[in-house]
């Protein structure tokens, strides 16, 4: 059953196996925005339009990932259950399905995103100067979305059974090929915007096609049997349901995005190029909250399927202190380096630029721990059941940035654009803090 190459959680130091999962995750995540800020740098030397065009487009393509992302994270929570109460027939049988209702909901995302793109960007009222080159781009995003989902399939799929390693040496190799074709693609051949996208595409199908590769040599034995090859409806609607639930969280969450990326696409090029800047310095802090928080969906996973329940609760007290601990630091770096970080990325000194990136990075970095609260307790409880609960307080995130662009954003414009997110995580927090105590953590029946 390829022992050696999974890692059980159920057993152990708790906190040995998230940073040990972790940290391929940190390291692969850190190679995929290393990949961004090459991708920024080359938009932004290409043109200031060509930047501008990327950043307008960013919250359409963030909605569709995110939607479909959530659906492997979902299932990957069945998944990681199963390895974890050794029930390896169930878990051979949940790829098949896992992999049909990727090929499926994907196929669908893709048609009616782009045949309902041009609306969508009106409607975002993405500037008239950019607005063509930002089609190009995000039409060759969209039309790709199978390979990356195809990547997610194969990495979600290793994660479950504790292998973190792997995704991310084939994410090494997807990163350092897109930046190749990037620069082959703009300086070389002339493609602007639609060399960076087409760079994209090409080097997640090369990262997926490997995975698929290294699954079937290493891990066949977990694979479905034609004995597998038949429909089970409770596992189908157990899947779906997780996926679904994930799938709903995330892409609210991203909807709310969607409305907040109308309000900053109002604001001018200037402003736009601002915000994407200030948010490649914040996703690259953001790194070491998010991969803790994937690692410990996986444990809670598996420990949940291995009915270990005080392992759970006593790992994330363990995992808010360590959080509290890093936002303090993450501040830090954005007071003093962030100005500088957004100069470079954006390639600008516009005053208007660095002082409203600055701004930013230090309104999302000074409410860290309040986000890492909201992450790692949303994970924990989508990874023990809750389906309602995390939707609720995506929700929840959705209202605010609705009534944010109604409201605060017309007065204060780009700091209210700032200060939006923040204020969100301390409430979707504290929602989830008082559900959490109050319900806690159920036995799997």
């Amino acid at each position: 059953m390829s022992e050696s190459k999974t890692v059980d959680m159920t057993v152990g130091s708790p906190l040995k196996h998230i940073f040990l999962f972790s940290l391929p995750l940190f390291i692969g995540t850190l190679f995929q925005q290393a990949y961004n800020f090459v991708d920024t740098l080359i938009a932004a030397r290409l043109s200031a339009s060509s930047l501008a065009a990327i950043g307008s487009t960013s919250a359409i393509y963030s909605l569709i990932i995110a939607f479909a992302s959530g659906l492997n994270g979902g299932y990957s929570l069945v998944l990681s259950r199963c390895f974890g109460s050794k029930d390896y027939k169930k878990f051979s049988r949940a790829v098949l399905v896992m992999f049909v209702l990727d090929v499926v909901i994907t196929l669908i995302l893709s048609l009616l995103s782009l045949s309902l793109l041009k609306p969508i960007m009106s409607l975002l009222q993405t500037p008239t100067e950019i607005f063509d080159q930002a089609h190009t781009y995000i039409f060759i995003i969209l039309a790709g979305l199978i390979t990356t989902i195809m990547y997610n399939f194969t990495a979600s799929l290793l994660r479950a059974m504790g292998n973190s390693k792997t995704p991310l040496y084939f994410l090494i190799i997807s990163c350092l090929l897109n930046v190749f074709l990037d620069l082959l693609f703009t300086a070389y051949i002339n493609l602007d915007v639609k060399g960076l996208a087409l760079a994209t595409v090409i080097s997640q199908a090369v990262s997926a096609i490997l995975g698929f590769i290294y699954i079937k040599r290493n891990y066949n034995n977990y694979l479905p049997k034609k004995e597998d090859y038949k429909f089970n409806k409770d596992l189908v609607k157990e899947m779906t349901n997780s996926g679904l639930s994930m799938a709903l969280m995330y892409s609210v969450f991203s909807l709310g995005s969607i409305i907040l990326q109308r309000s900053i696409n109002q604001l001018g090029t200037t402003l736009i190029s601002a915000h994407i800047a200030s948010r490649r310095i914040y996703e690259l802090l953001l790194m070491p909250i998010s991969t803790i928080s994937s690692a410990n969906s996986i444990f809670v996973s598996q420990n949940y399927g291995a009915n270990k329940i005080e392992r759970i609760k006593t790992t994330f007290k363990q995992l808010l202190i360590i959080s509290f601990i890093y936002s303090l630091l993450a501040f830090i770096i954005a007071l003093v380096f962030g100005k500088n970080l957004i100069s470079t990325i954006a390639s600008s000194s516009d005053i208007t630029l660095l002082e409203n990136g600055q701004f930013n990075l230090l309104a999302l970095t000074s409410m860290f721990f309040p986000l890492a609260l909201l992450v790692i307790l949303r994970t924990l409880m989508q990874a023990v059941g809750y389906k309602i609960i995390p939707v609720i307080s995506s929700s929840i995130e959705l209202i605010f940035k609705i009534l944010s662009c109604i409201y605060l954003i017309p007065k204060l414009g780009y700091k209210g654009v700032a200060i939006t997110e923040p204020i969100i995580w301390i409430a979707c927090a504290l929602f989830l803090v008082l559900v959490y105590k109050r319900e806690g953590v159920r036995e799997e029946n």
